[in-house]
């Protein structure tokens, strides 16, 4: 399934630029990915839609950071802003199958200002509907790099370069 997510990545550099699932679904297939693959992908793909239609970008006007905020059924005024002192505590289950790798990756991305609550918790209910367990981190950068595209907020390019490469062939400084 990642390899088609990737793929997808490459190919249609904003997810608004994407064809529909069914022309989708035929374009992968004539690049020789497996239907089982692109059927998992393109559901994954389905689920990520519905949770970023409830998102609303939101610039600051002092700097060029963007910020998500959810908005709770359609409604802008059920949106709750996260506090500064608030904390994300992991169900169990989400302990298990995101992994003590994943959950740190997660809290680096937060603490860097990359990964805002809103698209946060959007990572997260999309790693958990990603097979494995736990998820590799491969795969979990993969799924951030993703929920980006799909709502047209680009990266950081340092940020971007530490979402694309493998640690294999780093040399620590």
């Amino acid at each position: 399934m990642f390899e088609v997510l990737v793929f997808v990545y490459e190919n249609y550099w904003r997810g608004d630029a994407c064809p529909e699932p069914e022309q989708l679904g035929r374009k992968l297939s004539a690049h020789g990915f497996e239907a089982e693959e692109i059927r998992e992908a393109l559901h994954w793909l389905d689920g990520l839609s519905l949770a970023t239609q409830g998102l609303q970008i939101e610039h600051s006007p002092d700097n060029d950071e963007a910020s998500a905020t959810v908005v709770l059924r359609g409604r802008p005024e059920a949106a709750l802003p996260q506090s500064d002192n608030a904390m994300r505590i992991y169900s169990q289950a989400e302990q298990d199958h995101l992994g003590a790798e994943c959950l740190g990756f997660i809290r680096f991305l937060e603490s860097s200002n990359v990964l805002p609550c809103g698209l946060r918790e959007i990572v997260i209910e999309r790693a958990m509907a990603a097979p494995g367990d736990p998820v590799a981190l491969d795969e979990l950068k993969i799924i951030v790099l993703m929920v980006h595209w799909s709502t047209g907020i680009e990266p950081d390019a340092l940020v971007l370069d530490e979402l694309c490469e493998s640690r294999e062939g780093r040399t620590a400084h």
